[in-house]
């Protein structure tokens, strides 16, 4: 139980960096945080200038045709409010990936080791067989000497024969979850994985991690960012509702052969020009604004749900690696135990031919706590993944 961690260790990681180099998912989040970066540039841009021509079919007042240029202005620090509001949504994205990256390392780990307990339990079965091939051919002799009963190698022919097909059933749920660990990573299902021979039971402080739990998350982050945004996105709705400003040039081109010509020399005038909007409806204003504002309370009650279900979830894993934890040790005094019988059961086995079916029982006792023990140990190690998942441990 305490070795072979660093290999485990080193394993996990490797396959992890494959994963997130992979997996499609994953690449999928941060494309959504590249996407969220291109709003910036378009939100806090002004509008396109507006150019106008307009010609006269029948000249008036000297004035052939018309030229302008306009380009509006929103009100002062709109650009500003905008940009900053689609810059945190970014973050607020990436956040998300964060997240989504964490998530990612806990269906690895949730993944491999599932294997390593199929590993172990196929070991157990393994062993057995082997063991009831043993026994069986003991009974067999026995029975030929006049010692032992057929009835004692009929039974232990029947569990062997069990002992078979479940080693079998083992064989074909390999094949499944191979094919998922490997799904995660975006690779062939038949691919080799590389499972350690044991591993480190851990020996955690109470309490482990509990304090970075409310820190360091990125869905708590996330929720921050998106409140903040919606803050500068209600400025951004009040300065919308605030009038526009416009300034532009016109230029009149005017006929030369007109009686209202300056000079001969005249072609046209240049006339600088200014606009503002009247922001008169403010319906649509007081609904951006207002909805802003929801969407505050909004991400606020998102954040006390989050904080909630975070501690409560922290409190049912702890619960249950220290469960496993206790299992184990539990399940490691009973196979000592269970081989200490074994051994003394078989002795007087041995020299009386006698209670085979007490050898049978004890044998079968130690291989449930051996396959217990693996199973215990696989989900210690899956429940401090999650734990390290929901606290936001960095790789």
């Amino acid at each position: 139980m305490l070795s072979g961690f660093g290999l485990n260790a080193q394993t996990l990681n490797d396959y992890f960096k494959t994963a997130a180099a992979n997996n499609p998912g994953l690449q999928a989040k941060y494309k959504d945080f590249e996407i969220a970066l291109q709003k910036v540039a378009q939100v806090n841009t002004l509008p396109d200038p507006t150019l106008s021509f307009g010609y006269l079919l029948s000249p008036m007042n000297g004035q052939r045709a018309e030229l302008s240029l306009m380009q509006m202005f929103p009100w002062f620090g709109t650009l500003k409010a905008q940009g900053d509001a689609a810059t945190l949504m970014a973050d607020a994205k990436y956040q998300t990936f964060l997240d989504a990256s964490n998530q990612l390392y806990y269906q690895v780990a949730a993944s491999y080791y599932p294997l390593y307990e199929l590993n172990l339990l196929k070991k157990v079965e393994q062993d057995n067989a082997e063991i009831l091939e043993s026994y069986k051919n003991i009974a067999n002799v026995k029975f030929k000497n006049g010692v032992g009963s057929m009835v004692d190698v009929l039974r232990v022919d029947i569990m062997l024969k069990d002992s078979r097909t479940n080693l079998q059933i083992l064989i074909n749920k390999e094949h499944a979850l191979l094919a998922a660990f490997n799904k995660i990573q975006n690779r062939n299902v038949q691919e080799k994985v590389i499972i350690a021979d044991s591993l480190w039971i851990d020996d955690l402080p109470v309490s482990y991690r509990k304090d970075s739990l409310l820190i360091n998350h990125p869905l708590l982050k996330e929720i921050d960012a998106k409140k903040e945004a919606s803050e500068y996105s209600e400025l951004a709705a009040r300065k919308q509702g605030l009038p526009k400003i416009g300034i532009g040039l016109q230029y009149m081109i005017m006929d030369q052969n007109s009686a209202m010509s300056v000079s001969d020399d005249a072609k046209g005038v240049f006339m600088p020009m200014a606009s503002l909007t009247i922001p008169i409806f403010r319906s649509k204003f007081k609904a951006a604004v207002k909805e802003a504002q929801l969407m505050q309370e909004n991400y606020s009650l998102q954040k006390e749900e989050l904080v909630n279900t975070l501690k409560s979830g922290y409190e049912m894993i702890w619960f249950e690696i220290s469960q496993q934890r206790e299992l184990m040790m539990l399940y490691d005094q009973q196979v000592v135990e269970a081989q200490q019988s074994l051994r003394l059961l078989f002795s007087a086995y041995g020299n009386s031919g006698k209670e085979f079916e007490e050898v049978l029982r004890m044998q079968q006792e130690l291989l449930k706590y051996e396959k217990m023990k693996a199973s215990a140990m696989a989900n210690y190690h899956i429940a401090v993944a999650k734990l390290e998942y929901i606290t936001s441990k960095s790789r």
